[in-house]
Parts: C-alpha cells; structure tokens; sequence
C-alpha cells in the first residue's frame, strides 16, 4: 500500500521509472542540435564547413533571420537557404539520431521542402 491507499505506484515512482527505463534506451534523443550540424547531416550541404561559411556569409536564415552556424535547430524551424542560383525553404521535421548524421534515420525524413525558386543571374 501507499499513501493513497492502494497498491499502485504513486506519480513520483513512476517518474523515476520512467527515468531509468529511458536511460537504458540503446539511443538518444536530441532535442536540439546545431545549425552547422543539421545542414551537413540532412545533407542539404555536402560539408559542414561550407555550411558555416553560408551561415557567417549571412546565405542561412533560421525562421526568417539570420543564423549563426552555432544556433540550436529544432522541429518547426523554418530554414532558408540562399544560393547563389536558387532559394529553398525548409521545414525541420526531425532531429538526425547523432550529431554527425551517421545515423540510421534517413535524411530525407530530417525536413520537408516549403518552397524553392531559381534565382535569375544578372548580366552585366
């Protein structure tokens, strides 16, 4: 018995519960992770060192201003990406498994495509 009176666990047992169960999970879950990161994990930069030179160029926007390479990106941002031939907007959907993208998660899944448009060049 407990203090309430009957044989079931009261919510502070079963928060401890919960807390050992998940720390004996094989994964982690990120809650957050780096806008660097996050750009060369969903592969939508091919290294992670281009991408901070995008974000400190000022070309990565997180939720319509301008980002840091070290920004925190989480599910529901918003990123644009300006290249030099076209802007994307993405959605963040997911956080990669680890940090270095090297996970089983598909990167396919990490976002969804909100818009995309070609950037006409200008001759001189």
């Amino acid at each position: 018995m407990n203090k309430y009176g009957n044989s079931r666990l009261g919510p502070d047992a079963c928060l401890s519960l919960l807390i050992l169960y998940c720390q004996k999970l094989p994964f982690t879950i990120q809650l957050a992770v780096r806008l660097d990161l996050f750009l060369k994990a969903s592969r939508l930069v091919k290294r992670r060192t281009k991408a901070r030179e995008l974000c400190e160029g000022g070309s990565v926007l997180l939720n319509h201003v301008q980002a840091r390479p070290a920004k925190e990106v989480k599910p529901g941002d918003k990123i644009t990406l300006l290249f030099s031939s076209r802007q994307v907007e993405i959605e963040v959907t997911a956080m990669p498994e680890t940090a270095a993208g090297k996970g089983k998660r598909s990167e396919a899944t990490l976002f969804r495509i909100i818009a995309e448009q070609r950037i006409a060049k200008e001759d001189d």
